[in-house]
Parts: structure tokens; C-alpha cells; sequence
């Protein structure tokens, strides 16, 4: 039983680091060919059917994620770190399954980390997918697939422990019950009825 257990528990924190190590290889393989193809600030094309609402623009990002609170990016590599260390914390709480909440957390990590590296292997992070309509002078800001997979995780996060306040509290006291002694049987006096 304790075997089963273990290999259950094992597998969990393997699709953690699945989706997390699978995020960080693309986001950062994207990254590095925007470096080696593109000059700062240059637009391309990737998809001409979508020409009007989507292309590729390299940018530098100081700051947090979408290109906001530039110039502070050290404040963001150790918020990145801390919550990555969040994320752990937590999923080792989780009960056992809640296999897409695991993925969420994977993708949040993978994109926390994925930003991280950036800021510590360049000193800011490479921005190049770019969404707009200019019609309507929408422009929405510049990002990365690791802020991407960021948005994506909390917003699945977010659908998925809805209405699911005592999910942690709710496995403690089954963990509780399951590692309580079992009950005694209560000794009873059987009188046999008298013989007629």
C-alpha cells in the first residue's frame, strides 16, 4: 500500500517538472532564435492571413511581465524565485490527482522561470509576440511564451479551485482520520437465554 502510494506521489511531481522543463525548453529556444534573427524593435510577419492583428516585434523588457514596471527587474527575478518556491510549497499540499491543477502550476512556474533566466543570462527578458487591432486602437503589450503560459496557469487556477476553499483542509483531516489507529471492538456480554 505505502509502494502505491509512493510511486502516486512520484508521478505527481513528475508532471510538475514535465510541464515545467517542456515550457522552459520552447520558451526559451523562441527567445534565443528572436536574438539571433532579429534586430531591436524589428517587426515581422509570421502568419500574413493574420498580418492585421498579430506579428512578431523584438523588444527588451526591464520590468515584469507585458512590458510593465520597467527598470525593475531585479525586484521581479527574486519575486519569480519566491514564487516558484510558492508553487512547490502548495503543491505538496494538494491531494492526490487534480491532474490539471498540477498543470496549471506547472505552466506558472515554468513561466515564473523562464523569465528568471532571461533576466539572469541577459539582464532583461526578450518580448516578441504582439497582438493589436488597429481599427480599434488595440494594442495589446508585448510577451513572451512564458508570460503566456503565466496568464494561462492562474486563469486555470482560478476556474479550476473555484467554489474549492477547503481542498487542502479537507485532505489534512482524511490524512488525519487514515493515520488514526483503527477502533477497537467494544467487549460485549452476550447472556444466552435460558433453555425452556
Amino acid at each position: 500500500m505505502t509502494h502505491t502510494s509512493n510511486n502516486q506521489k512520484s508521478r505527481q511531481w513528475w508532471l510538475l517538472f514535465m510541464v515545467t522543463g517542456i515550457l522552459l525548453v520552447i520558451d526559451q529556444l523562441t527567445k534565443a532564435w528572436v536574438v539571433a534573427n532579429f534586430v531591436l524593435y524589428e517587426r515581422k510577419i509570421p502568419i500574413p492571413a493574420l498580418q492585421d492583428v498579430f506579428n512578431f516585434t523584438y523588444t527588451q523588457n526591464t520590468g515584469a511581465a507585458f512590458g510593465l514596471f520597467q527598470g525593475v527587474g531585479n525586484f521581479f527575478l527574486f519575486a519569480a524565485i519566491i514564487a516558484s518556491t510558492v508553487i512547490i510549497y502548495y503543491y505538496r499540499q494538494l491531494p492526490t490527482g487534480y491532474p490539471l491543477i498540477r498543470v496549471a502550476m506547472g505552466l506558472m512556474m515554468g513561466g515564473a522561470l523562464g523569465n528568471a533566466i532571461d533576466r539572469v543570462t541577459r539582464g532583461f527578458v526578450v518580448d516578441f509576440l504582439h497582438v493589436f487591432y488597429e481599427p480599434l486602437g488595440f494594442n495589446y503589450p508585448i510577451f513572451n511564451i512564458a508570460d503566456a503560459a503565466i496568464v494561462i496557469g492562474v486563469g486555470m487556477l482560478t476556474i479550476l479551485l473555484w467554489g474549492k476553499d477547503d481542498l487542502f483542509d479537507s485532505e489534512k483531516s482524511s490524512e488525519g482520520s487514515e493515520n488514526e489507529p483503527p477502533e477497537e471492538p467494544k467487549n460485549t456480554l452476550v447472556i444466552p437465554k435460558e433453555q425452556e
